[in-house]
């Protein structure tokens, strides 16, 4: 069937809607391949939806590949399920909760790890039906706050998600090569510019964890990768080491200094004439309910994701004004490590506030920080001398003054978009839903499972935003919505448009996805509209064309133009 511009639904527009936030919002907004219905929920058109099934198709080849099966899972889930495993109240709002007319609690499923595991518990028994790799494509819901950047940040979302199960720790970490492997080819299927990096586990948890990054300028996530080796890693994960340097110089008298009306490092290093690299930046948080200062020098800043895993995990919260009034006797801006009172938690015990601070501190001598009274710092600070710290970690954001951790070479910074994320899990769920097997011995056993994402619409918005021009859209061409647009410029004459017509024909045909742009448009709109599409190659057929047996062909990445020979069109393009 022939598919012509005017008889398919894709509404361009001239001007992107006004809340169009980023370059993959406009651009999917003026390409008429969604539109915004609610905060954070979008309507997939057909040019965006053909987009969207092109990835799918890729994903779930590379997932069959690597030995795993299709299923669907239910959206809706029942309390009980997320009860089980402890995260009904853990997630958080982001938790869709509903009630069915019993009275029934369910949540809108946000993530899959409580009924993929609860159906495996049920149906796999034995150690000759493992390892299995189960998968499915669908919706998920997550309740966020401030939706934004079109479909890359949207509440309703279209994603992949799979889970391993396994005998042993071992056959897990085997098998996690292999996902991650299979990640790499797809995306380097779909034609994207990526880089896997060392990641968070985040609230999902596991071992450990990779995050495949489409590489972006207008990326909101931040990569630290090494010039000289493969390290790489999203700036929660990057390490920074400690260069192993104590102080030399010798420990100064304490001295509460009068800092009337300063309190950031920068005012106060610029009011007492010193090198911020002297300062104890300080940060109070309550972790699990009981208070706790993280310090960090001067000239860094703290990385709360490392922070919470110094901390083994947990509930932590940034302490409010009124609680550092309590805990340190000031206002935020004045608290310091010295002389912190007892703090009296909620079940009315006395408890000291915990300190954490990050390897560069230990460098540090005679430093300066908040004298927990408004208006006024200390000076000539030193550790375990005026203050104690529970244990010294890694605490701070990377800096390109950062050896790479593992070779020691120069860091680089760039940005990217996460598209996939790959977990080795290890038991956290097999252990609480008891998903168990028996093992050769008849012995019974808990499965050690891996988790695998991949957002599918998600992947749509990064290819724009990795590749567009002033133009419109750039799309790799494994996935552009069609790969070759047709337009006769004068559609009046019977020659033209038969000439058009027989390359749509005969492309579609041999299988090319080809697109007839005939609207009774000057043919500058029609240009335009294609270029705002992507689609990656154009043929122009034209009575002036026509005069010399030629058509126009252009590349929709490149501004030059080629006169082909109209009979040769189509086998040119089933070469290219």
């Amino acid at each position: 069937m022939r598919l012509n511009l005017d008889r398919y639904l894709i509404p361009t527009l001239r001007e992107a809607p006004s809340d169009a936030d980023n370059i993959s919002a406009t651009l999917m907004a003026r390409a008429g391949m969604i539109r915004k219905l609610a905060s954070g929920i979008y309507e997939w058109l057909p040019l965006g939806l053909r987009v969207l099934k092109k990835v799918e198709r890729i994903v779930r080849e590379e997932m069959d590949a690597a030995g795993g099966q299709e299923v669907w899972l239910p959206v809706i889930q029942p309390k009980e399920l997320w009860m089980e495993t402890g995260r009904w109240n853990l997630y958080g709002k982001e938790l869709l909760r509903i009630e069915d007319r019993k009275g029934s609690e369910f949540c809108f499923a946000p993530t899959a790890e409580e009924v993929i595991t609860d159906l495996v518990r049920r149906e796999v028994r034995s150690w000759r039906q493992l390892p299995i790799m189960l998968y499915q494509f669908g919706l998920k819901f997550r309740d966020e706050i401030r939706p934004r950047f079109g479909v890359m940040r949207a509440r309703e979302f279209y994603m992949k998600d799979a889970y391993s199960f396994h005998a042993d720790e071992a056959d897990a970490e085997r098998y996690y090569k292999v996902m991650y492997d299979a990640y790499a080819k797809a995306f380097a299927r779909i034609g994207l510019r990526f880089k896997a990096v060392e990641a968070q586990s985040g609230a999902i948890g596991g071992a450990f964890s990779h995050e495949f990054m489409v590489l972006a300028e207008t990326g909101e996530e931040v990569i630290a990768s090494c010039a000289a080796c493969a390290y790489a890693a999203n700036i929660e994960r990057a390490e920074c080491s400690w260069d192993g340097l104590e102080p030399r110089e010798a420990p100064l008298p304490p001295e509460l200094v009068h800092t009337p009306k300063v309190f950031s490092v920068e005012e106060v290093a610029k009011f007492m004439g010193a090198d911020p690299k002297r300062f104890l930046k300080t940060q109070l948080y309550l972790h699990e309910g009981r208070p706790v200062m993280a310090l960090i020098r001067g000239d860094h800043e703290l990385n709360e994701a490392k922070l919470s895993r110094a901390l083994g995990g947990g509930a932590l919260e940034r302490a409010s004004e009124e609680q550092y009034v309590k805990i340190a006797g000031c206002d935020m801006g004045y608290a310091g490590p010295v002389g912190l009172p007892r703090w009296k938690a909620e079940t009315g015990q006395m408890v000291e506030v915990r300190i954490l601070a990050d390897y560069a501190i230990r460098g540090v001598a005679n430093g300066i920080s908040g004298g927990n009274k408004k208006d006024h710092h200390q000076k000539n600070l030193n550790h375990g001398r005026d203050f104690p710290v529970e244990a010294f970690a890694d605490l701070r954001v990377a800096t390109p003054e950062d050896p790479c951790p593992r070779c020691r070479g120069r860091l680089e910074f760039s940005r990217g978009i996460e598209v996939g994320h790959v977990f080795k899990l290890g038991t956290k769920y097999s252990e609480a839903l008891k998903a168990a097997y028996i093992d050769q011995e008849q012995e019974s056993r808990t499965m050690v499972m891996g988790c695998y994402g991949i957002g599918v619409s998600r992947i749509v918005a990064a290819a724009i935003e990795q590749g567009h021009d002033e133009a419109g859209i750039l799309w790799p061409a494994p996935i552009a919505p069609f790969l070759v647009l047709v337009i006769p410029v004068e559609t009046d004459i019977p020659e033209v448009m038969a000439e058009a017509s027989r390359i749509h024909d005969e492309l579609s045909i041999r299988g090319v996805e080809v697109l007839m742009d005939d609207r009774p448009e000057r043919p500058g709109v029609r240009f335009k509209d294609g270029d705002l599409i992507g689609i990656p190659y154009r043929i122009v057929v034209s009575r002036k064309t026509l005069a010399n047996s030629e058509v126009e062909f252009k590349r929709r990445s490149e501004a030059a133009k080629e006169a082909w020979k109209a009979s040769e069109a189509v086998g040119r393009i089933l070469e290219l």
